[in-house]
């Protein structure tokens, strides 16, 4: 009976999964809102069954994309499928919120590592490479503009400066698919908290903000990153890469932490609610002043156990 049932709600969510993508794909409006749609049916199936029978599933959502779709499909499946079983199996679990969205961030930086492969190796597409060809178009287009107005002088250095952002940023490529990762995961983990609790009766939330703590050890691990980074190394070695990216990976993290300390602190002292939401919105208005200085807030936070100290002198 249990087997049957299982075989029943499999059929159901892939059949929700199919009309999730054919939406996706066909219906460009729509497709906004159902990409964060498409992991649920995975997410359901795996808080309830777990890991395994959820793989088969996975199996046979790539199979059915392929037969009503292409082979080009099966890219959905599995940056979807992947993410979602992950995000599943630690709700079945009973994990934490946040650890569940680090393993969802994990399963879609899985998948998106296999939409890269994909397109290099089926479709003969290097993402990255045609990234660089529409910044060069770009520039070039701007400077036959300038030629005709007379200002090519000028452009110059515009156009040596805007290479110079495109190449940083083609190095930061990493970062833009974790944090890309790390939305989706978001997204789709609040909206099947949501689905779940309605239909199951469940009280699956995130907890508040303010209590978001990092580990102490990402102090050490930016530190080793910040002696490196003033080490002679070559702009285009492997090291330098890496220590680049982990450095923004780890400041990104700080700044979180230093948002969730001041609204830890406005909890704490019973100040207004609109302080710290004032100080997110500072920070978007003036970001070269604030987000240097709330990874230092964070780093505080952390090294000093500010809140432990707070608790303690209330």
């Amino acid at each position: 009976m249990n087997q049957s049932k299982k075989l029943t709600q499999g059929a159901l969510m892939i059949a929700i999964f199919m009309v999730l993508l054919f939406l996706t794909v066909f219906i460009p409006g729509v497709s906004i809102v159902s990409v964060f749609l498409l992991p649920l049916p995975f997410i359901m199936y795996a808080s309830k069954y777990n890991w395994k029978p959820s793989l088969l599933l996975l199996a046979v959502s790539v199979v059915v994309s392929m037969i009503f779709l292409s082979i080009f499909s099966i890219t959905f499946p599995i940056l979807m499928g992947i993410a979602g079983i992950l995000i599943g199996s630690s709700i079945y679990k009973n994990l934490s919120a946040y650890e569940t969205l680090a393993r969802g961030t994990f399963g879609f930086v899985i998948g998106l590592l296999f939409v890269f492969v994909f397109s290099q190796v089926l479709l003969q597409v290097n993402l990255v490479e045609e990234f660089q060809t529409m910044a060069n178009e770009s520039i070039e287009l701007s400077t036959s503009i300038a030629d005709e107005f007379g200002v090519a002088g000028e452009i110059e250095d515009f156009e040596e400066t805007f290479k110079t952002q495109i190449n940083y940023l083609m190095n930061l490529l990493p970062v833009f698919i974790i944090i890309t990762a790390l939305l989706m995961a978001l997204v789709s983990q609040w909206i099947s908290y949501k689905v779940i609790n309605k239909i199951e009766k469940e009280d699956l939330h995130f907890p508040p903000f303010r209590t978001l703590r990092i580990p102490s050890s990402i102090i050490w691990i930016y530190l080793i990153a910040l002696l490196f980074s003033f080490m002679d190394l070559d702009p285009s070695g492997t090291v330098y890469l890496v220590i680049q990216n982990v450095q923004v990976i780890i400041s990104i993290l700080l700044t979180i932490q230093g948002f969730s300390f001041i609204f830890f602190f406005a909890h704490h002292k019973k100040l207004s609610k609109a302080i710290p939401i004032f100080s997110i919105v500072l920070t978007v208005l003036f970001p070269l002043l604030f987000l240097n200085l709330m990874p230092i807030v964070g780093i505080i936070d952390i090294g000093f156990k500010l809140r432990e100290r707070l608790i303690r002198n209330k």
